[in-house]
């Protein structure tokens, strides 16, 4: 039992605890929400449930936990966020929060298509409509998807501000591994809604003890490629 103590004691509370939180000026309450994606991305649930109950000790609401989560859909897909938002609600039970949990949609069928492609337009720009025009015949269907299920379900809803959403997409995209492409992507909608270079520099330090140095160091790679060093 020693060894186990000693890792905890000394290794993982010193570095998380100690080092990293003291890197850059997050908020507890933005670096929870950052803890809780990565977790629920890797699946590493009796964290995830543990951070949880911590992200409501430092103050934030029922509300905007289950929104993080639930941002996590689109890029690590259903399963894994219903195992996930499981995990939210037996905290939520244990804490006696009343439940279900108020809904901040937004949109409907009729409109999420539209809300969500002026959203995703507000984040990357004309490069979406490129993107859309050159999409082969048989794969438009995979851009009518992204802009109605990714950005018109979860990026209109509230409980989370915008430049708060495209954060946390950045830190679930990089803990996945094997997505720069969308990691770069990220990096630069970071940048249109105002999360400056600084700021993503201090959340995937947030996210290393999670995720490991290989994908904190390919995410780091991706920030300097779309915002060179002066």
């Amino acid at each position: 039992m020693l060894p186990t103590l000693t890792f905890r004691t000394f290794i993982l509370s010193i570095f998380i605890f100690g080092e990293v939180f003291y890197q850059g000026d997050l908020d507890d309450k933005k670096r929870e929400l950052i803890t809780l994606v990565v977790l629920a991305t890797n699946q590493t649930l009796p964290q995830l449930k543990a951070h949880v109950s911590a992200a409501l000790n430092v103050g934030l609401t029922a509300v905007e936990i289950k929104e993080a989560v639930y941002q996590c859909a689109p890029y690590i897909g259903f399963p894994k966020t219903l195992n996930a938002i499981n995990e939210v609600i037996e905290v939520f039970i244990g804490q006696n929060i009343d439940l279900p949990i108020e809904s901040p949609k937004t949109v409907d069928e009729d409109n999420r298509f539209d809300k969500g492609l002026a959203v995703q337009k507000e984040i990357f720009g004309d490069v979406i409509a490129k993107m859309r025009e050159n999409a082969p015949t048989n794969q438009k269907h995979i851009q009518d998807y992204l802009s109605a299920f990714c950005f018109g379900d979860f990026y209109t809803r509230g409980g989370l501000d915008l430049k708060t959403r495209e954060l946390l997409t950045f830190c679930i995209v990089s803990s996945l591994g094997g997505t720069e492409s969308q990691v770069k992507a990220h990096v630069q909608g970071n940048l249109n809604v105002g999360n400056d270079k600084k700021t993503l520099i201090t959340a995937i330090t947030h996210c290393l003890p999670y995720m490991g140095f290989p994908r904190t160091l390919n995410a780091l790679a991706c920030v300097n490629e779309i915002i060179p060093e002066n």
